[in-house]
């Protein structure tokens, strides 16, 4: 599927990350833009980082303008990239629904669904009653301590296999030239005269580029540093788990933000099971029983017959939280050739093709594309945040 290749001593691109953000920036400048002369390199196996560990679920239903344009952009590209890629991803629009417990939260899918349908978003606040016909399984009475009152149910959301994603990704990449690096760790990155000129590896290679992409996530503070630039990002374990198999009774991904909870059924039965970011900043992507115990006692309010289903397994992600929600895209005021893909908190999987495609326009065209210019890392000092924390609360 990839072959192994010996470094050379220059690339026109290095992109430091092989998940979903680096391989997709590669596939798109050799696609799009013919630059073939890229290296994606990457401390640990391929998909080795949050692209192997994340939950995989797809959507565009978001908050604010820019974020939803952005998250439709890459929502379509999923839709054809099985065929783009020759490559099954499994991808499967089975719908998502963000469930509302106060008057409040209601108040917010109403602007949500108003914002996603000004936009073309597919997105419309639903009642009890549907909730029920579209999720048989789902308390909906007023027995919960806090009962479900409405729901966002935006049709075309999905999940899809995170595995397939990255391994189509390498293969296109691989096939139109470029190479993947493996169990190679960026140490330095060489920078002379406010640019940008190559990276140093653990195993003492020296190699020259002039274009260094960072599209790590939970170390991307540590990359940044290495060119002398602070990220307004701070690092959160994020938890998930998953059940032994069950016959199909879930074919909807149910996302609660009061309940800091969100469940959905695999194509193999096992319900997947979610949490809020961990309260506090760690790079442990262990598992704790306290978590675990949130995640399962709210999973149990929203399906109480799940009592008795033993749990497999649990594991656990990093996070990069900027103060808005947003990712940070672009390039570096005063530094030429660093370029930034990073920020992505707990929604960097569903927009892995939009940002690659649009990251490698900025490359090969030496423009900030209008799509992605609104995360750029000065609207920070700008103050002009792009706050999607009301449509990212419960990360999913």
């Amino acid at each position: 599927m990839w072959q192994r290749h010996k470094l050379k001593p220059r690339y026109d691109v290095v992109v430091i990350g092989a998940g979903v953000h680096g391989l997709s920036i590669a596939y798109y400048l050799a696609k799009n833009h013919n630059i073939t002369n890229v290296a994606v390199l990457d401390k640990v196996y391929l998909g080795g980082g949050n692209s192997g560990r994340n939950t995989a679920i797809i959507r565009a239903n978001y908050m604010t303008v820019e974020g939803v344009h952005f998250y439709s952009e890459s929502l379509k590209l999923y839709e054809e990239l099985s065929k783009e890629l020759n490559f099954n991803l499994l991808f499967s629009q089975i719908g998502h629904l963000s469930l509302a417990h106060t008057d409040s939260a209601v108040n917010g899918l109403w602007r949500r669904a108003e914002v996603n349908k000004a936009l073309g978003v597919n997105s419309r606040v639903i009642w009890p009653d549907e909730i029920k016909r579209l999720v048989p399984a789902l308390d909906t009475s007023d027995r919960p301590r806090y009962p479900v009152k409405a729901a966002l149910y935006h049709a075309p959301g999905g999940v899809i296999r995170h595995d397939a994603v990255v391994w189509g990704y390498a293969r296109g990449v691989e096939r139109h030239g470029g190479e993947v690096h493996p169990r190679t760790e960026v140490i330095t990155i060489d920078v002379k005269d406010h640019q940008v000129t190559g990276v140093r590896t653990d195993k003492g290679e020296v190699i020259r580029a002039d274009c260094v992409v960072n599209a790590t996530s939970g170390w991307c503070t540590t990359v940044s540093k290495m060119v002398g630039v602070d990220l307004p990002v701070v690092t959160h374990p994020l938890q998930a788990c998953v059940t032994e198999p069950l016959k199909p009774f879930l074919d909807k991904v149910v996302v609660s933000a009061n309940l800091h909870v969100y469940v959905y059924q695999t194509d193999r039965g096992e319900l997947v099971m979610g949490s809020e970011i961990d309260p506090y900043s760690s790079y442990s992507q262990g598992s704790t029983l306290e978590t675990l115990e949130s995640i399962v006692a709210h999973a149990l309010e929203l399906f109480p017959g799940l009592r008795h289903v033993r749990v497999l397994r649990q594991w656990g992600g990093l996070c990069d939280m900027t103060p808005d929600y947003s990712p940070i895209l672009g390039e570096v005021d005063g530094l030429k050739g660093f370029v930034l893909d990073v920020g992505w908190g707990t929604y960097g999987f569903k927009a892995g093709p939009v940002s690659g495609k649009r990251i490698a326009e900025l490359i090969a065209t030496k423009r900030t594309p209008d799509l992605i210019r609104p995360f750029r890392l000065s609207r920070f000092r700008e103050d002009r945040l792009v706050s999607e924390k009301g449509a990212a609360a419960v990360s999913h």
